[in-house]
């Protein structure tokens, strides 16, 4: 399956426009990942386990600017 066939979805902290903010599709065992700035990029590709350890992280802040 091509990256143009994948159903993509724009992140919720994109307020609608889908322009700066990034678009994410599920595969069996792997996230994609891309910048909607440039969708003719390779997206960034990650184990469904990884993915969730990143997301777990953000929700606890690990990422937050000081």
């Amino acid at each position: 399956m091509g990256d143009d066939e994948l159903r993509w979805f724009t992140s919720s902290f994109s307020g609608g426009s889908g322009e700066g903010c990034v678009e994410v599709a599920f595969l069996s065992g792997v996230v994609a990942v891309r910048d909607t700035k440039d969708r003719t990029l390779a997206p960034h590709r990650y184990s469904t386990n990884s993915w969730a350890e990143f997301l777990s992280g953000v929700r606890a802040g690990e990422f937050t600017r000081h």
